[in-house]
């Protein structure tokens, strides 16, 4: 009998044991439904807000990615896609591969837009890219002779910008009538020098650089192709209408992520940063 009773004794004792111990599993679970998941652990649903962004490579992406850390404290994850191709940037903006672009200005935009039927919104003026004068053999202004070859961009608003900046240096005259940003060596009604115009693709011209006399590039080009851009003979002014601009589909310029971008990149800082790394090559539109 006695051996009996220290049987029942050990059996309610393990089923005192086992009970306490699960209360205490179930107790640990219910606070664990409070904590995050795993994919909430690993930042998978942090509050925090992707915003996706094409752009051109120089400067364009190094500018975007000069303000990712700033944002991220805002909740925005700023991704930066940088395009080889430029030409595909206003596209995947219309398809909604991405939420903005970052390498037009208004002017190219205006040039295209009702064309292709974009309807998108600016949002932020962030820089301007002075289009300068570069050569090879020259090495200023006046060295420019009767018959030289000079290269100028093909697309619309960059070829009139190159021939408005032959003008402002006394080199060409084009027609007064002209309303849009649009010309081409067609709209010069006086060119002294008999200057040859080769229209080429922007991108190609630093590359012909050698076989031309000389050639107005756009500075973006003019970075990623190692030239220095102190070695301009002449450039637009700061007050170039031709801002680099971010860009948006109509109506999500009101989006709270788009306003913090647009906060990031006009900010003191990034002011800074442009002028000290880019120096003449880019200059600050805000």
């Amino acid at each position: 009998m006695k051996r009996k009773k220290n049987k029942s004794i050990t059996v309610a004792a393990l089923m005192l044991t086992l009970a306490i111990l699960a209360a205490g599993c179930s107790s640990g679970n219910k606070e664990k439904g409070n904590e995050p998941g795993p994919s909430e652990a690993a930042g998978g649903n942090t509050g925090s807000v992707t915003l996706k962004v094409g752009s051109a490579a120089v400067p364009h992406a190094e500018i975007l990615n000069e303000v990712k850390a700033s944002l991220k404290e805002k909740g925005v994850d700023l991704e930066v896609v940088v395009f080889d191709d430029e030409g595909q940037l206003n596209p995947a903006l219309h398809e909604k591969q991405i939420d903005a672009n970052f390498f037009q200005h208004v002017p190219y935009l205006d040039s295209i837009k009702d064309e292709k039927g974009y309807d998108f919104a600016v949002t932020t003026k962030v820089h301007v890219e002075p289009i300068g004068f570069y050569s090879d053999k020259l090495k200023s202004k006046d060295e420019i002779k009767e018959g030289a070859k000079i290269g100028i961009p093909n697309n619309p608003s960059n070829e009139y910008r190159a021939l408005v900046l032959l003008q402002e240096q006394g080199l060409i005259k084009l027609r007064d009538d002209l309303t849009t940003y649009e010309a081409t060596p067609k709209d010069i009604v006086d060119n002294p020098l008999k200057l040859e115009f080769i229209e080429a693709d922007s991108a190609t011209l630093p590359r012909a650089l050698p076989d031309l006399d000389g050639a107005i590039i756009n500075t973006n080009l003019i970075l990623e192709a190692k030239i220095d851009p102190e070695s301009a003979l002449f450039r637009e002014n700061a007050n170039s209408p031709y801002a680099n601009i971010i860009v948006v589909r109509k109506g999500d310029e009101n989006r709270e992520e788009i306003k913090k971008l647009h906060d990031a990149l006009t900010s003191p800082e990034v002011k800074k940063f442009i002028e000290e790394k880019y120096g003449v090559a880019v200059v600050p539109a805000f």
